[in-house]
């Protein structure tokens, strides 16, 4: 796993220095990195032609389910392979098998669409909840009971009513995600109107805009209060 497209073109395509120049006949290559589904289906053929296999499996679960090998890890490429990698997997988390090269990917950026928009959810609820004079704890427990509880609400909310926003992965990192859902061109199937994904794209962008770009996604709370003169 690393951080871009860019880096993942690097490490595995170069002729002189990547993983497949490397790789011996019938190895695997499996990359866990969120990236694009089109340079997967690129690293899966180069794959092939130096007669090795490419997986691409980027995980969903943040830091707990890393912490608790609780991960939702999307699986594309050959489904042999991928299933002859399972009992790896197991030790991460859930694998699932979503098809062919740069299905995992397209997977993991449809995942964090929802994600994000659960985040911003999660974030506009409480900042009115703060500024109703409500039991902010007591409001995110109540709401964990019903239609608004989700995985995201536990771990994040809890997280934004400790003003906890270092924990977890980057919001660059999902800046880059919601970035490829409205960049990449997936062919006629592909969706081309998501204007959920441009709008959280630009809230986390202005998180990052704030200086805060190296905070977890909870801190997109900070970006909500301060349009709302919300001092904390």
């Amino acid at each position: 796993m690393v951080g871009n497209p860019g880096d993942v073109r690097a490490v595995v395509l170069d002729a002189a220095s990547g993983v497949l120049a490397g790789l011996r006949p019938g190895g695997v290559l499996v990359d866990c990195t969120s990236s694009s589904p089109s340079l997967a289906r690129e690293v899966a053929a180069a794959a092939r032609a130096a007669g090795c296999y490419a997986v691409d499996s980027p995980v969903s679960g943040g830091d707990v389910g890393a912490r608790d090998g609780a991960l939702a890890l999307l699986a594309g490429g050959d489904e042999a392979v991928v299933s002859w990698l399972a009992p790896l997997f197991a030790h991460l988390g859930r694998p699932t098998y979503m098809g062919p090269p740069g299905s995992g990917q397209s997977s993991k950026i449809a995942n964090q669409i929802a994600v994000a928009g659960a985040v911003v959810g999660a974030s506009e609820a409480l900042a009115f909840a703060n500024a109703a004079g409500l039991d902010a704890p007591l409001f995110l427990d109540a709401v964990s009971k019903g239609a608004a509880g989700s995985r995201v609400m536990d771990i994040f909310g809890e997280r934004m009513l400790r003003r906890e926003f270092a924990s977890g992965g980057s919001v660059k990192y999902i800046i880059k995600d919601l970035g490829m859902a409205l960049e990449t061109e997936e062919g006629p199937e592909g969706a081309k109107a998501l204007p959920g994904a441009a709008m959280f794209r630009q809230m986390f962008s202005a998180m990052a805009a704030n200086g805060d770009g190296d905070l977890s996604l909870q801190g997109l709370i900070t970006v909500v209060e301060r349009l709302n003169g919300i001092r904390k």
